[in-house]
């Protein structure tokens, strides 16, 4: 009887254990090949952020998620952007004439005037190959309704990484608080039924913070850049955590780094990498994934 009650109680623990690991896979669920990131969509194809980008890069098989910017409307709505305010290179207003840099801020605007500017049609200077078409800065909402659908057509799951732009000191005027923000964005990828796809990730601390304290089962990527990327534990020391993903600067990645990550349990992702030499030579080196504005280099 001794004998077969502590055999249960061995497999009771057997199960649990189980159990608890599969719940860990199923809320942290990352993609298990190799991790193509098409960076704002695509940006070197298609206008950056935009829907009409990320469903097209979804046609390429290689590319695994979606890498994308928020910002925030006065209105609170959670919107696709990169830059706090409006930018001049890519914004026309409804009449097509140009914009001045810094002369709307997405937060003190409601989303229906947000939806008077254009981000599609003026040529990008940096982006000779970009495909201009009309476009306005999308909701996170109407992005994953759209790539979702999309997805369910063709048999593709998508995943996502989101970066909140935030900016200590900048609270109030281009964006809401660290709290107030993560909120409305992980409420927005529960109700969407994305978390287990979805990494957010952050230069800023504050944020990466607050969902490692609020929300654990979220996914985090630390964006770092310049050259004591290298210096990850530093790096690890000042966020006060061990994130999901360290998400450095590219050509500032060793060998060194990637076996300190891989050594703590991170995935490195480096960021942006725009040539086929640059992405063979990172790949050697044993990354887990890359960040591109050319998804077409993907072979």
């Amino acid at each position: 009887m001794k004998f077969k009650i502590i055999y249960l109680l061995f497999a009771i623990s057997v199960l649990t254990s189980c159990h608890n690991a599969s719940l860990i896979t199923m809320n942290k669920a990352t993609p298990q090949t190799f991790d193509y990131q098409a960076h704002r969509g695509g940006r070197g194809l298609m206008p950056e952020n935009t829907i009409p980008a990320m469903l097209a890069v979804m046609d390429n098989n290689k590319v695994t998620t979606l890498e994308m910017d928020l910002a925030v409307t006065k209105d609170e709505q959670v919107v696709v952007s990169h830059d706090p305010t409006l930018n001049p290179i890519i914004t026309t207003k409804a009449d097509g004439t140009y914009i001045k840099a810094n002369e709307f801020t997405i937060y003190q605007m409601d989303y229906m005037q947000l939806q008077k500017f254009d981000v599609g049609l003026k040529i990008h200077p940096g982006f000779s190959q970009q495909k201009k078409l009309a476009v306005t800065i999308p909701t996170l909402n109407d992005l994953v309704d759209s790539v979702e659908l999309k997805g369910k057509n063709i048999g593709r799951q998508m995943f996502y990484n989101i970066e909140i732009k935030s900016v200590d000191g900048k609270d109030i005027i281009e964006h809401p608080v660290p709290e107030e923000f993560v909120d409305l964005v992980v409420h927005l990828i529960k109700q969407k039924n994305i978390v287990n796809r979805t990494s957010i990730q952050s230069f800023d601390l504050r944020p990466l913070k607050v969902l490692h304290k609020k929300y654990p089962n979220v996914q985090t990527a630390y964006l770092v850049e310049g050259k004591n990327t290298g210096d990850v534990k530093m790096k690890l020391d000042l966020l006060g955590f061990t994130p999901t993903i360290y998400s450095p600067e590219f050509k500032y990645v060793t060998k060194e780094t990637v076996d300190y990550c891989h050594a703590n349990n991170m995935k490195i992702i480096p960021w942006t990498v725009n040539t086929k030499t640059e992405m063979d030579a990172l790949i050697a080196l044993g990354v887990d994934g890359l960040i591109t504005d050319y998804p077409n280099l993907i072979q």
